[in-house]
């Protein structure tokens, strides 16, 4: 008869089964494809780490570009596919990087001419946040993002005009966008 097995070394061995379940799966997905925003969400860990891991290095946001205009406006630059609020005080209040259609806006400045709060994109997309701005090549541009906080997939040579964005930052966006009056400066 076999010898039985102390409760304890079931688990150790389901917690060392486990863990090189993940490893394995973290090294195959970090090979392959990346998730899009809608399917990274995090989860609870089942046990906790004796030696949690480093706070990561934070990098300091890039500056609002010179020449973007004064008091209070959107900010985005085409070079940079990135997004700054700034109040009246001149202080960026928030900065974000965006994922631009194939047709971009001429720079220049703008004021927000519509909004929606939710619609489908022309990529067939359910777009929430929407903020009109310009239009180019018979087409509208708008910040949005995708409901389901997607990143945009590829344009098939289809012309797309929404620059998209993370949900968290779609939903500051609009707060920030939809007072009355709001400007959008767009730079190379």
């Amino acid at each position: 008869m076999p010898a039985r097995l102390p409760s304890w070394a079931w688990v150790t061995g389901l917690t060392v089964g486990a863990t090189a379940a993940v490893v394995a799966l973290a090294v195959q997905a970090d090979k392959g494809p990346h998730p899009t925003a809608a399917a990274a969400r995090p989860s609870a860990s089942a046990s906790a780490s004796a030696h949690p891991a480093p706070e990561p290095t934070r990098t300091a946001a890039p500056a609002v570009p010179d020449g973007s205009g004064t008091g209070r406006r959107i900010v985005y630059s085409l070079g940079q596919k990135r997004v700054w609020l700034v109040d009246a005080a001149e202080k960026a209040t928030r900065t974000f990087t965006v994922w631009p259609g194939t047709v971009s806006p001429d720079p220049g400045t703008y004021t927000i001419s519509n909004t929606r709060p939710a619609t489908t994109g022309s990529d067939g997309v359910p777009i929430e946040h929407v903020l009109y701005f310009a239009g180019k090549s018979g087409l509208s541009i708008a910040f949005s993002n995708a409901a389901d906080g997607s990143s945009p997939p590829p344009a098939d040579g289809k012309q797309t005009s929404g620059i998209r964005m993370p949900k968290a930052d779609g939903a500051a966006l609009w707060t920030f966008g939809t007072e009355p009056d709001t400007k959008v400066t767009v730079v190379s």
